[in-house]
């Protein structure tokens, strides 16, 4: 499957809104009021949460706000780690090396420190309840494969692609980086965050706020099922993959639908802290416009 033939884009496009580069373009404007440091941390954590990290939003930054090291655990630990590996991306380019580094970051607390940053050398499958789902390529073409994707990445990136194209070479990056599936572990948190690395690379930083990664966690199942276009690398079936490449513009409908008005409970929460950051730090003054701190 060749990234830039563009194989199914004719098929692609008809089914987006037919405003979508319209949202996308209102999105780079209306999230600027939000706090990025803030939405990273929500990306990680329903990004981990997909993962079967059990700690949610919530419990999360109330944690973080309390500084409740008591509290500390495995979990907490491994969406820092994510978090780090988000902004660690935010500060360089798109390129495999840098990649592998942020994969040495995010899997800080998932693999040992040999296999951490370094593509896999033994072979992998993906597990359900019933048995075997998928079987990865083997290890020994992971690295070929891979240079081949990045290559492909560095033509599109040369490149002035519309908005429609940005977005259905994102989806179908992420795609194949699982289909490759090239880490002992870490794959699925280093896909989403390659797919919006790229997203923030040809469209602007500020698509680090986008939270595709909780349209995802919420559409779990539709997610895996959109992913699984066969039992093993060389009987993948990507004439079925256009309603996985439909769900991230599904998730800019989402965020900018749900998130961008004060009825959203992310965005009532990060309201809520800006306000009682302001008053402690000044008791006589009302809410402002101070930013939530980033947490690290």
């Amino acid at each position: 499957m060749n990234l830039t033939e563009k194989s199914f884009f004719s098929e692609y496009k008809p089914q987006l809104a037919a405003n979508i580069a319209d949202l996308v373009k209102s999105f780079d404007l209306e999230s600027k009021q939000f706090d990025l440091g803030y939405r990273i941390q929500a990306s990680a954590v329903f990004s981990s949460n997909i993962e079967g990290n059990t700690l949610d939003l919530n419990s999360y930054m109330n944690l973080k706000i309390k500084k409740d090291l008591k509290h500390r655990n495995k979990e907490i630990s491994e969406i820092d780690d994510l978090i780090n590996a988000y902004n660690f991306a935010r500060e360089n380019p798109l390129n495999e090396l840098n990649l592998l580094k942020a994969h040495m970051v995010l899997s800080k607390n998932i693999l040992i420190k040999s296999n951490r940053g370094k593509y896999r050398l033994e072979s992998i499958g993906v597990f359900s309840e019933s048995g075997l789902i998928y079987l990865a390529v083997e290890y020994q073409y992971v690295v070929e494969h891979m240079n081949q994707l990045f290559r492909k990445i560095f033509e599109i990136l040369r490149t002035k692609p519309s908005i429609e194209e940005i977005l259905y070479y994102a989806s179908l990056i992420h795609l194949r980086f699982v289909h490759i599936h090239p880490f002992v572990d870490g794959n699925g948190r280093t896909a989403r965050l390659l797919e919006k690395w790229f997203l923030t690379s040809m469209l602007g930083n500020n698509y680090w706020h986008l939270l595709s990664e909780k349209y995802y966690k919420d559409n779990q199942s539709q997610y895996y099922a959109n992913i699984n276009l066969g039992v093993n690398y060389y009987e993948l079936d990507y004439s079925k993959c256009i309603p996985f490449l439909l769900m991230l513009p599904e998730s800019f409908k989402k965020d900018s639908n749900n998130c961008f008005n004060l009825t959203c409970p992310l965005s009532r929460f990060v309201l809520s802290l800006r306000s009682l950051r302001t008053n402690r730090a000044n008791p006589l003054r009302g809410t402002g416009g101070a930013g939530y701190p980033n947490v690290r």
